[in-house]
């Protein structure tokens, strides 16, 4: 068992559940829409019968009946003494019908490539020389490279030095090397849900005990869950994306910030922080993105361009203390040896002209969003849309499993 949710917690989640009778059969659908959409995660305690009854103000009768229905679609256990626990929904198969011309992929979020980007990547090439001249080989990453993305941070005020950066193969790869060298097997990992699906798939490979967090489009954080399950489980480490957060599109305010470093800091547990979308601003303005240590072994940042500039361009980085940076070093050759030589090139050209590019991909997401909206509302007008500013998704509630 990685967690548990209060009744109070369960019945802010379900809303207005109540859309259909019998309402014990109502009931158990908005529990099983709160599974499949990972609102509520796998192995999560559920509150009593007798508690969600008192907090939904109906008969304990109505939550026994919600329950076994549940039990009888695989989407909990109950044991006597121990309550009732969700399970881990089966993954659904990859689709195996290739897609047709005008087809529009769903699974992923990619815009197209900044327009200056074939320019700049062929006056790189023009170049070829120099780059064959180096080695190759470089797990920490290119010199000139690791100082553009450390002034990026002084910018924002954090003191950062070139050392404290690692140039990886994006931030996919970066999450795998984290994931390998700071997650033991069964060293419980506190993680948003819904989340980025290949970042829990790296935790879970790594051995990790995932304890979920949910997040909602519409109210955020769930702070009490927060509270509770650092406090009770004190996860080693916690995948956090703050800015634009993947798949809801919600930011963090400054009190969800403040409130889950706190947290953070009680149990000690390590914060990594995902930053690959928080540049894609369509109208929120600047930000503190928080998480601010005085202790800088207890946060850790991942950023890359794939989102901002390109997502064929595999080029993302840790920022964090110099001791764990040196542990990343001696793991990183068992799984590559380096960021390639040409992409890091493009990268560190790329660097001092992101507040361009940042603001360039901003009104192309802006056109995309506006577009979306106005279309659902049109079409779909049942469908409950959440107002985002920035990020590359929205997450739409269909009021149904």
């Amino acid at each position: 068992m990685e967690s548990r949710m209060s009744a109070r917690s369960l019945t802010l989640a379900l809303g207005g559940w109540r859309t259909r009778e019998p309402a014990y059969e109502a009931l158990a659908d908005g529990i099983r829409l709160l599974c499949l959409d990972n609102r509520i995660a796998p192995r999560t305690a559920l509150p009593a019968e007798r508690e969600l009854a008192t907090a939904l103000r109906i008969s304990r009768s109505t939550v026994s009946m919600a329950y076994q229905s549940l039990r009888d679609s695989g989407h909990i256990s109950s044991l006597r003494g121990s309550g009732s626990v969700t399970l881990p929904l089966g993954r659904r198969e990859v689709a195996r019908v290739l897609g047709t011309d005008g087809t529009i992929d769903l699974q992923q979020a990619s815009p197209p490539a900044w327009p200056g980007l074939a320019g700049h990547m062929a006056e790189v090439a023009a170049d070829a020389a120099t780059l064959a001249s180096r080695s190759g080989y470089d797990v920490l990453g290119r010199a000139e490279l690791r100082e553009a993305i450390a002034e990026l941070f002084r910018a924002r005020g954090l003191p950062t030095e070139s050392r404290q950066i690692m140039i990886t193969a994006g931030a996919q790869s970066a999450i795998h090397l984290l994931a390998s060298v700071l997650v033991g097997r069964g060293d419980r990992v506190a993680i948003e849900t819904p989340t980025y699906p290949h970042a829990a798939d790296a935790l879970r490979r790594a051995g990790g005990r995932l304890v979920g967090i949910p997040v909602a489009a519409e109210s955020g954080w769930d702070l009490e869950r927060v509270a509770e399950s650092f406090a009770r489980t004190r996860p080693s480490l916690a995948y956090l994306m703050p800015d634009f957060q993947n798949p809801t599109g919600r930011s963090m305010s400054a009190y969800e910030r403040e409130t889950i470093m706190t947290a953070a800091q009680r149990s000690g547990t390590l914060l990594a922080i995902d930053e690959t979308t928080a540049d894609l601003d369509i109208d929120r303005g600047s930000q503190d993105r928080g998480f601010q240590a005085t202790d800088e072994s207890l946060v850790v940042r991942v950023g890359s361009l794939g989102k901002t500039v390109w997502g064929g361009l595999r080029v993302g980085w840790i920022r964090t203390d110099h001791d764990l940076i040196d542990r990343l070093v001696q793991e990183r050759p068992a799984y590559d040896l380096g960021t390639p030589e040409f992409e890091q090139a493009v990268a560190t050209g790329l660097i001092p002209r992101l507040p361009e590019i940042a603001r360039h991909r901003g009104e192309f997401l802006r056109e995309g969003r506006d577009a979306l909206v106005s279309a659902l509302a049109e079409r779909l007008p049942e469908w409950r849309v959440p107002s985002v500013d920035g990020g590359v998704a929205l997450w739409v509630e269909l009021n149904a499993p």
